[in-house]
């Protein structure tokens, strides 16, 4: 099994891949565990001392003013553990909780958090047992850490709360460490808010994001091109020096990606024929700019994710001069910005999508496709319902676009009077993802379909072999009506899982 070793200097994209979706065991470093003890011994002497420290030797938030006498200590850190695991609602996906306990681990393995080496290993053991916490829903406003959510993890730590075992029973979390031979922690100074307060939620959801993005905006590109191909449009508007006198990377990524698709095409170039055309929709000519629009917006956010990744996010941090200091840098708003902008790009680009599968359907303007692509008009109706789907799912997307990171709501008796909402702006990232690659598959459905029907043009060598491999994936063709979902999850399925892009790139060679 792959392993990840955790050092210092933070973690990659693919680290938090290869642990939360693909189970991959997680190591100290000899690195590591030497910052760790190393910002321990300054936390202890700390705590040595009469002066209070914030999170060392007081209490948290609003209660920060009252001093902890060294006999209370211990209990301070259950107790904060305990009180914030606070969270109600469904429960959070086993890689979101798998990245979230991940990035914890990462920046405590920084050294700048004061927790024990024996505590960071615990966590490593849990990650490696599959033993994941049953985090819930809310609880979390993106400010002084994903409260909630970690707050639930920690309490696996000690052995208390719920967890899912390896074998997806979800039993009490004492049971499943002591199976594991996992001894739960005592947590001691400090520990117990070193391990709440971080964006690593809303990070791992990023991370995720992106991952799942890279291949949706290729399959973008390669439904459009479908598009094009099936309403007779013309690959000139495509031409790289077109998109050279406006260099904006993701448009011409997308456009190279696009000629790429439709090479060999005998379908394109007919917007001249029985019915000219100057120029082709919007939907279908601006394709590149809106889904490089959607490529140029996840560079950024791939930038703040690296940088948030290379973070060690607590409250208050051990410095290297041996100095404690309380500091903001737990607040999400870096994360969150992204998060929100990520999901006005996806719904964009769902909502280009979706017009191009309206185009499909009319025949006023599909340049001589039946009705709604249907085998006998009027007693067929073809996928007139599938484009209802789908536009439901773009006006969905529309509303998930409204930002998060524009609300803020105060807590903790106004001590924490700003927050960033970055939790709710990653969750319903995660719901605009889910509902593009279905409106994706629609349109992919469509554009087949109606290129099978251009009889006697043959699609580029690309396209047909995303035909052969969606009809090969249980996606029928063309016909007379028949009950649409099975179809419709059958080509969900076949863009969720990548296959889309790998048809394609089998003629085309990878995709930008």
């Amino acid at each position: 099994m792959h392993t990840v070793v955790v050092g210092t200097s933070g973690v990659t994209t693919s680290d938090v891949l290869a642990v939360a979706r693909g189970g991959a065991r997680v190591e100290l470093s000899s690195e590591a565990l030497a910052a760790l003890a190393a910002a321990r011994e300054i936390v202890d002497a700390l705590a040595a001392k009469p002066d209070p420290v914030y999170g060392v030797s007081t209490g948290f938030g609003a209660l920060a003013t009252r001093h902890i006498s060294q006999e209370l200590r211990g209990r301070l850190q259950r107790n904060i553990v305990r009180s914030h695991a606070a969270g109600m609602g469904p429960r959070v996906e086993r890689e979101v909780v798998r990245a979230l306990m991940f990035l914890r681990l990462k920046t405590v393995c920084s050294g700048h958090t004061g927790v024990r080496p024996e505590v960071a290993q615990t966590m490593a053991d849990v990650l490696n047992a599959q033993i994941t916490p049953v985090v819930h829903e809310y609880g979390s406003l993106g400010c002084s850490g994903d409260l909630a959510p970690l707050s639930h993890c920690a309490l696996a730590l000690m052995g208390e709360g719920d967890a899912e075992g390896p074998d997806g029973t979800v039993r009490p979390a004492g049971e499943l460490l002591a199976a594991h031979g996992i001894a739960p922690v005592e947590l001691r100074e400090k520990e117990g808010l070193a391990l709440l307060n971080g964006t690593d939620g809303m990070l791992g959801m990023l991370v995720m994001a992106l991952a799942d993005l890279d291949t949706l905006y290729k399959s973008a590109d390669v439904t459009a091109a479908l598009s094009l191909e099936a309403l007779l449009g013309t690959d000139k508007v495509l031409a790289p020096e077109l998109h050279a006198i406006r260099p904006h990377p993701g448009q011409g990524a997308s456009a190279a990606n696009m000629l790429a698709v439709l090479k060999g095409s005998a379908l394109t170039g007919h917007h001249q024929d029985d019915a000219p055309r100057v120029q082709d929709a919007y939907s279908v000519r601006c394709a590149p700019q809106v889904a490089g629009a959607g490529r140029d917006t996840m560079a950024h956010a791939r930038l703040v994710a690296e940088r948030e990744l290379a973070s060690a996010v607590d409250n208050p941090v051990v410095l290297p001069d041996g100095r404690v200091e309380s500091n903001g840098n737990f607040h999400g708003a870096p994360v969150a910005y992204v998060l929100d902008f990520l999901a006005i790009a996806v719904a964009d680009l769902a909502s280009i999508a979706e017009r191009r599968t309206d185009r499909l359907l009319d025949k006023n303007r599909s340049h001589g496709l039946p009705p709604f692509l249907a085998d006998d008009a009027g007693v067929d109706s073809g996928l007139m319902i599938a484009q209802y789907t789908q536009a439901a799912l773009v006006s969905e997307l529309k509303r998930l676009a409204v930002p998060a990171s524009a609300d803020s709501i105060p807590s903790s008796a106004m001590q924490e009077d700003h927050v960033s909402m970055g939790w709710s702006a990653a969750r319903k990232l995660r719901t605009a993802v889910d509902n593009l690659t279905r409106v994706l598959a629609v349109e992919l459905y469509a554009a087949t379909r109606a290129i099978e029907l251009r009889e006697g043009l043959a699609p580029a060598p690309a396209s047909r072999a995303v035909i052969d491999a969606v009809r090969a994936a249980g996606v029928q063709g063309a016909g007379p009506d028949r009950f649409l979902a099975p179809d419709l999850a059958a080509a969900d399925a076949f863009v969720r899982g990548g296959d889309l892009v790998a048809a394609a790139e089998k003629v085309t060679g990878p995709l930008q």
